[in-house]
């Protein structure tokens, strides 16, 4: 599995030198090679093993990307796109080794068309930095990946999250992009128009692509008024399938929540661990409604009702901004309330996601097989688009639990697959997922390797993820 799909590929060492030689002396400062740095733009948030490039340059502008492109690419030099590097499979890892490009300098906001709901900004721009700067406009851009992720990655891997149910993921906020292409070309994919049928949707070929066909320099995104009001809330419920089943009734019933998030028992101990919370310790669903005042206390009511049918406990909503946010931020800390579950074990957090009418079974089956194996392994899920993750904590020391784990996560995906799901819901496939592919999309992988062929004979682009080629 991962571990093991994370080894070295054959390494250029003589265009590398050559690069790095030259690189150093156009960039000065701008161009780092020690050890620390080059670790910290390999991957750290990940199982995955860190492989660290030979280069990191902080690019300011197109024409600094397009040169590093052009000499990489006569020499045959890998290439890695860097945002934030909070991405989970592996995609700024350098097993080839090569140059980073850290896009983090490239951090302008261009132009808010606020008439046309949208704004055009640069890759390195996060989204927490859009929302404030947006703040006294009246916009917002909704996903929210969780971790304050750069909009050039999120693009790149097709980012989602907790938001995703009501507006959608990057594949639809993204009206249009410019890249720096395999052989230094700028193109553009589009113009700022809400829809076109001019000619290959050569944008939303780029949004997922995660670095491997080009590098994204600018990106036009829409953006939502900030609702009238907002309203959270947190209910429990006597076992995971009566939860999934309220999430289905409620979206079957068109009632339009924003989030509607799903933790099992385990990781609600730990979040009540970690962030000192009063909540009952049992599997919950957190909601949030977005909307009128009288329209997110009707959505909040007909829940309920939903719940109370299904067995759940009592519905504890809130339009109060304070108390919305304590409970959003003990969803957001998941990650590390897990971790202090097992204080010095590493975490595996994989995702997968299935048609929402086999989520409750998909679930139910992967608890039974986490309590047969024995493993620490909580599960959080956005349970109104099918998707769940399931975070396993285990000592990376020890063959005999690598073992165990990579077997679980083999079965996880082939469960989720067979319920005609995905391998991965918004992780991306990167260097961990790379073996399941294929078994997900058969032939079809064989388009994405020409496609890569084509636009990156010589494999430049990250290689190493996605396609093994």
């Amino acid at each position: 599995m991962a571990l093991a799909d994370a080894g070295a590929m054959v390494r250029n060492e003589n265009g590398i030198a050559t690069v790095v030689s030259i690189l150093k002396k156009r960039f000065g400062d701008s161009a780092q090679t020690g050890k620390s740095i080059r670790e910290q733009h390999a991957h750290t948030t990940s199982y995955v093993p860190n492989q660290a490039p030979d280069l990191v340059v902080f690019v300011e502008n197109v024409e600094d990307i397009q040169e590093i492109v052009r000499l990489c690419g006569e020499w045959h030099v890998p290439i890695i796109p860097f945002g934030t590097g909070t991405s989970l499979e592996g995609h700024v890892n350098a097993p080839a080794g090569g140059v980073s490009i850290d896009m983090s300098r490239m951090n302008r906001i261009l132009k808010v068309y606020s008439e046309d709901l949208n704004v055009v900004v640069e890759p390195g721009v996060t989204r927490k930095e859009l929302n404030e700067y947006l703040r006294d406009t009246g916009l917002f851009f909704p996903i929210d990946p969780g971790a304050n992720a750069s909009l050039g990655g999120m693009a790149a891997t097709r980012a989602s999250g907790t938001n995703a149910v009501r507006y959608g993921t990057m594949r639809e906020n993204v009206l249009a992009l410019k890249a720096v292409m395999p052989d230094g070309r700028l193109i553009s994919t589009a113009k700022r128009v809400k829809k076109t049928s001019a000619g290959y949707d050569l944008t939303r070929l780029l949004v997922g692509s995660e670095g491997t066909l080009g590098i994204i320099t600018e990106l036009t995104l829409k953006l939502y008024g900030i609702p009238q009001a907002i309203s959270g809330g947190i209910c429990t419920f006597p076992d995971l399938e009566s939860a999934c089943n309220t999430v289905i009734e409620t979206i079957q019933m068109g009632i339009p929540v924003a989030r509607i998030e799903l933790v099992n028992t385990l990781q609600m101990q730990a979040m009540v661990n970690y962030a000192k919370l009063d909540y009952p310790i049992a599997p919950c669903l957190f909601l949030e409604f977005h909307g009128s005042d009288a329209g997110v206390a009707e959505q909040a009511e007909l829940f309920g009702e939903i719940a109370a049918a299904n067995g759940g406990g009592a519905f504890k909503w809130t339009a109060n901004l304070e108390e919305r946010e304590k409970l959003w931020s003990a969803r957001h800390n998941s990650y590390f309330a897990c971790m202090a579950l097992a204080p010095g074990k590493q975490s595996l957090a994989t995702d997968v996601c299935v048609p929402i009418s086999r989520l409750a079974e998909c679930i139910v089956e992967t608890e039974k097989d986490i309590a047969a194996t024995g493993l620490v392994a909580p599960i959080v899920g956005h349970a109104g688009d099918g998707n769940f993750h399931v975070q396993i904590l285990f000592d990376d020391k020890n063959p005999d639990e690598i073992r165990e784990v990579e077997a679980f996560v083999e079965r996880l995906i082939l469960r989720s697959i067979a319920m005609d799901g995905t391998c991965t819901g918004e992780h991306g496939i990167g260097q961990g997922k790379i073996k399941f592919l294929r078994l997900e999309l058969g032939g079809a992988v064989d388009v994405m390797e020409s496609i890569k062929r084509a636009i990156d004979p010589g494999n430049i682009m990250n290689p190493g993820k996605i396609l093994r080629l």
